[in-house]
């Protein structure tokens, strides 16, 4: 599903968080946003998916969902949001408790997407069993079973250590190449956005204006850690963002 957001700009109070935001999201692609705290990053991912409302511009939907699609527009946040009662199993079959669906198609939902996560073996355990890894994997599986048309993931490894960041980015790599899903990704790791975007937009400090798009050539497959090219687009995300994120910085311990 193609997503068109048209000249956002979102007030708090007097305070202006977002300025004329606009970004086209086409269907298979991974867009990540990033800039300095404060900048309103997770605001327009909220707005985007409907959770608050702009103060102008609109988001438009520019093709229809999959026909199978429950939830077309589903959050995946850095906080994993499992329920401790329920068991991995029961948390991913939870989002579709209340859809119209019998039990037999719930249950076998849920099989799919536990083995497309690589949770099948872990479906009777307990969230606290689980590594923060596993257990974001889990978060995953369960924006999966609603079948969604867009991914509006709010920082969803940040919570990780950097061993298991770099193993679940590895695991998002090969869902998105048999699933050619859409996701609208905000991430403070330059690193992880070099690793996953197909194109990077670049937000100035508040109020959060889009200062350059970078779109990565290199197929997503084929992005390797050492790879100059990708190196180079790191250290250029960063020279825009230096001084940017430092006042930021500054402004956030000021106030």
């Amino acid at each position: 599903m193609d997503l068109s957001l048209r000249n956002l700009t979102k007030h708090y109070g007097d305070l202006l968080v977002l300025d004329d935001i606009s970004l086209e999201l086409s269907s298979g692609e991974i867009v990540c946003l990033v800039g300095p705290s404060g900048c309103g990053k997770s605001t327009l991912l909220r707005i985007t998916g409907g959770l608050e409302r702009p103060d102008g511009g609109q988001v438009l939907q520019m093709s229809p969902p999959p026909a199978n699609s429950l939830n077309p527009l589903t959050f995946i946040f850095q906080d994993f949001a499992l329920l401790p009662w329920r068991t991995v199993e029961g948390n991913v079959s939870l989002v579709l408790e209340d859809r119209p669906i019998g039990e037999k198609e719930r249950a076998e939902i849920v099989a799919d997407v536990l083995s497309r996560t690589k949770l099948s073996d872990f479906a009777g355990a307990w969230p606290r069993q689980l590594s923060g890894g596993m257990r974001q994997r889990v978060a995953i599986a369960r924006a999966l079973a609603v079948r969604p048309a867009v991914f509006l993931m709010d920082e969803p490894l940040s919570a990780l250590d950097a061993q298991t960041r770099d193993l679940l980015m590895e695991d998002l790599v090969q869902l998105w190449l048999r699933e050619r899903f859409t996701a609208l990704y905000v991430t403070h790791n330059l690193a992880e956005a070099v690793r996953l975007g197909h194109r990077i937009a670049i937000l100035s400090r508040r109020p959060g204006r889009i200062r350059d798009i970078v779109t990565i050539e290199t197929p997503i497959d084929e992005r390797r850690h050492d790879n100059p090219g990708l190196i180079a687009v790191q250290e250029r995300l960063w020279d825009m963002m230096r001084e940017e994120a430092e006042a930021a910085e500054r402004e956030l311990a000021d106030g």
